[in-house]
């Protein structure tokens, strides 16, 4: 772990519970508590119905699943960059069953503002909007798998046209990755 004088001159982010109502303006948080539950194949599988609506925009677009391996983060952490994706959502939701960050930022004409870092539990996924400001994947404590739905376009067409990064002349720091009450639940 870096100490903390060793840091660049941050902003301290304060990281958050995710909820569905705090998440709105960045996606949806994709969860069984409170979805519509059906009972199918006989009444031997519970189906926990639409938790997520997936969008994607351009000629011969798709959605696509990746699983995707996660490093672990150290904390302290610096932010000091974000991307989004114009051309469709992007889903995540760990497998692993482990806690990590998910860290979004509002649009502030074409940049991303201030981000706020939420905690999501080993049984949360999100599903950023598109166009929504966030920082890449952020495992915590090991290796994490995640499965992701997002975008994919034509062969010919590059996948640059879908990720637009930006990078913050101040950059921001997440000191603490845990919420005590995440980690009592």
């Amino acid at each position: 772990m870096v100490p903390m004088s060793a840091m660049p001159d941050c902003e301290r982010l304060r990281i958050e519970p995710l909820t569905r109502a705090a998440f709105a303006p960045f996606g949806e948080v994709i969860e069984t508590a409170g979805a519509e539950m059906r009972l199918i194949n006989g009444g031997t599988t519970k189906r926990f119905h639409r938790l997520a609506t997936t969008e994607v925009a351009g000629h011969d677009a798709r959605i696509i699943l990746s699983l995707f391996r996660g490093q672990p983060r150290a904390m302290p952490y610096t932010v000091d960059m974000m991307e989004r994706h114009p051309l469709g959502t992007q889903a995540f939701y760990p497998l692993s069953g482990r806690p990590w960050l998910v860290v979004v930022a509002p649009d502030d004409n074409g940049q991303p503002a201030r981000p706020r870092v939420f905690l999501a539990g080993g049984d949360q996924g999100v599903q950023y909007g598109r166009n929504v400001w966030h920082h890449p994947l952020m495992a915590l404590d090991a290796v994490s798998d995640f499965l992701v739905a997002d975008h994919d376009g034509p062969a010919d067409r590059p996948a640059a046209d879908n990720l637009e990064e930006f990078r913050y002349a101040q950059p921001y720091i997440i000191v603490e990755a845990r919420l005590r009450d995440k980690e009592q639940g």
